[in-house]
């Protein structure tokens, strides 16, 4: 089936009518249970005193939301508002020195914030994979990376290399395995593209730049070494048409959805209810399906914005930093599902293509994508949830491969000819209605509990069963073909059909023969009539 596969018009209105119904009312639940649980024991401690505009009480559960835009509204503002003031300064005096002027504004703004110790432990660090890397042998520096990695994940070397940090302020933790894990997977992208590159050697100060830059310094996302070191050192600094205004515009378009989300927790607790697994149990089907799916969509939420601000400032410095993740609600597919893109297109460059060829050999295949998995494990910090989190997103991408490799053959292959476009979408789209699920209740596993998605589990395919799993199932097919839609359209921008080729002008034939002498002066017959062109009357 073409990506291009339309469906008719009211059924597509349909689906997006049976969408926003089941929309509202999952949210009428949500809404009542925030509203009558106020006064629980679990619900004090995070339910606190919001904005006095509402007169109502404020979600402040998520450590991570909180933070940014409290204590982190403060200090990291400043430190970036610094960053894009300096960088306008030395793009309009020495544009040939920007990435050095930024490599000193990281380095003093890293100092600043967690002393000269942690800015030699980095320093440790950048110099030990320099020097593997300067030996160009890929595996060795994969190896010496991954185990300078496990240092920031696992004791005793954590609380060693922590306990180098001066002070004992509330994001000094934060910052530190922020700073540290991003650290790792820069120089191991330093390195790699080093092994690559077959004259020479690039300089420790192109690695200090790449690695310091702040921006990307605590929170990323990564950018490999090959597309930051083009992009950094490009002398034309002309911006396309329009690119401040697109850029402005994403900053109001950020701002405005933080404000949403802020008085969205001021009716909505869904941080708190999730936590809770007495309240859970007693919650009804639809309103605990409902939560599993907000908690999805907050915490895109919540990355697109991390992203998004820092993305804008790197584009005012003339940098493409990879995109926002992609929404949960957009997500149907296991190949498509990546959380942090900079990281994604990380283990794709340097481990699943690279192990895993064309993937077209099925060993090949699960051995590309263990490595992968068991490389993400490592990054996130290996625990019992992350490493069920692994597995289960590594099941479900092979299942997902394998049973694409199945139906790609006969006789599947000539059954799905035999359709039309638009019934080969219909089936292809009861089948990842159940991927969508199973890529739902895998992720909540790390970002609420394995408990929360057990429950979800139970309460949708087996207490719920028949009525809750049909009727569940049936929106998220609404669901899968409204996101399909919507991806046929992207297709027609990004690739439109070609215009049918215009009939060929006709051609007027040869002329006739002459006839005759006899036949036409024959005196018994009538006047000769002149003989009609045959593509005359067509033509006119």
């Amino acid at each position: 089936m073409g990506i291009k596969a339309a469906l008719p018009r009211y059924e597509l209105y349909f689906y997006n009518t049976m969408l926003c119904l089941a929309m509202v009312w999952a949210t009428s639940w949500i809404f009542q249970v925030s509203s009558s649980n106020t006064e629980r024991k679990t619900f004090r401690s995070s339910v606190t005193p919001g904005w006095h505009y509402f007169g109502k009480k404020m979600d402040t559960a998520d450590f991570e939301w909180v933070m940014w835009f409290s204590t982190f509204r403060a200090h990291i503002m400043f430190a970036l508002s610094g960053h894009v003031l300096f960088a306008k300064l030395c793009t309009m005096l020495a544009p040939q020195h920007r990435s050095l002027v930024n490599l000193v504004y990281g380095v003093l703004a890293v100092w600043t914030s967690m002393g000269w110790t942690y800015v030699t432990l980095m320093l440790s660090h950048c110099i030990l994979l320099y020097s593997i890397a300067l030996v160009k042998t890929r595996w060795l520096c994969f190896v010496t990376g991954l185990c300078t990695l496990a240092t920031f994940k696992c004791e005793p070397f954590l609380s060693w290399q922590a306990g180098f940090v001066e002070g004992d302020f509330d994001l000094r933790q934060v910052l530190f395995y922020g700073g540290c894990g991003f650290t790792i997977m820069r120089c191991m992208s330093f390195a790699l593209e080093n092994c690559e590159r077959k004259e020479g050697n690039y300089s420790i100060l192109e690695l200090l730049k790449y690695n310091f830059y702040l921006p990307f310094f605590y929170f990323g996302p990564i950018m490999t070494f090959d597309q930051f070191y083009v992009q950094a050192n490009k002398s034309d600094l002309t911006r396309k048409e329009k690119e401040m205004w697109n850029i402005s515009m994403e900053g109001l378009i950020h701002l405005g959805v933080i404000v949403v989300v802020d008085i969205l927790f001021h009716f909505m607790y869904i941080h708190t209810i999730a936590t809770d697994m007495k309240l859970l149990r007693r919650l009804s089907d639809w309103a605990l399906v409902g939560l599993a799916y907000f908690n999805l969509i907050y915490d895109w939420v919540k990355a697109a914005v991390m992203f998004g601000v820092i993305s804008i400032v790197a584009r005012l410095d003339h940098l493409d930093p990879p995109k926002p993740p992609k929404c949960m609600t957009m997500l149907y597919m296991f190949s498509e599902t990546h959380f942090d893109r900079g990281i994604n297109d990380w283990l794709c460059r340097y481990v699943y293509n690279h192990l895993g060829g064309t993937h077209a050999n099925v060993l090949k295949e699960l051995v590309a994508s263990l490595c992968t998995f068991g490389i993400t494990a490592l990054w996130l910090g290996p625990c019992p949830v992350v490493l069920v989190w692994a597995f289960l997103n590594w099941f479900g991408l092979n299942m997902e491969l394998w049973i694409a490799k199945l139906f790609s053959m006969e006789p599947f292959l000539s059954l799905e000819g035999e359709m039309s476009q638009a019934m080969s979408r219909r089936i292809r789209g009861i089948f990842n209605t159940f991927n969508f699920w199973m890529i739902v209740l895998y992720n909540v596993v790390a970002l609420n509990s394995l408990d929360f998605a057990k429950l979800v589990a139970k309460r949708l395919l087996l207490k719920g069963f028949p009525i809750t799993t049909i009727t569940v199932m049936f929106v998220t097919y609404c669901l899968i073909q409204v996101i399909k839609e919507r991806e046929r359209r992207q297709a027609l921008i990004d690739d439109p059909d070609p215009l049918p080729p215009a009939p060929p002008a006709p051609v007027a034939p040869p002329a006739a023969p002459a006839a005759p002498a006899a036949a036409v002066s024959s005196p018994d017959s009538s006047p000769a009539q002149p003989v009609a062109e045959p593509g005359k009357e067509k033509a006119e």
